[in-house]
């Protein structure tokens, strides 16, 4: 999942880099694996890096779901704004994807009915969608 729902071979900037994160060798082994079979499947080289965790700073409010926040429409819709609820918010997370243009429309359609929206935000996300807003960094 991670593979596919991001451009691993862009390179970034240290504060948007693709990183993943590991905490013993066994995660460490698997991440690495994991690497070089998405190498296989890609024509430019991975830039994503594989790093030992270490302490974890949550970014600020206003870099969080960074996409979704770009519409406050959608945010006042979903009654949620900046902040740990935003920030811990599953459906937040999923929405942010799908209007940053990563997933499918049948993706979005499929995971619909768990994510409890009503028709007019869902009519919103499938319009964000198709005008394609993937932002790079």
């Amino acid at each position: 999942m991670f593979w596919k729902n991001h451009d691993s071979t862009q390179k970034c900037t240290r504060q948007y880099m693709s990183a993943v994160f590991y905490h013993n060798e066994e995660q460490k082994r698997l991440a690495m694996e994991s690497l070089e079979n998405a190498q296989k499947t890609l024509r430019k080289p991975v830039q994503t890096q594989i790093l030992k965790s270490s302490t974890f700073y949550e970014a600020e409010d206003y870099h969080q779901k960074y996409l979704l926040q770009q519409h406050p429409w959608l945010m006042n819709a979903l009654d949620i704004e900046p902040g740990p609820e935003l920030n811990h918010s599953y459906v937040a997370t999923r929405l942010n994807g799908y209007i940053g243009g990563y997933g499918t429309l049948a993706n979005f359609e499929a995971e619909l009915p768990s994510l409890h929206l009503d028709d007019k935000i869902a009519d919103y996300i499938r319009r964000a969608m198709q005008n394609g807003s993937r932002v790079n960094c």
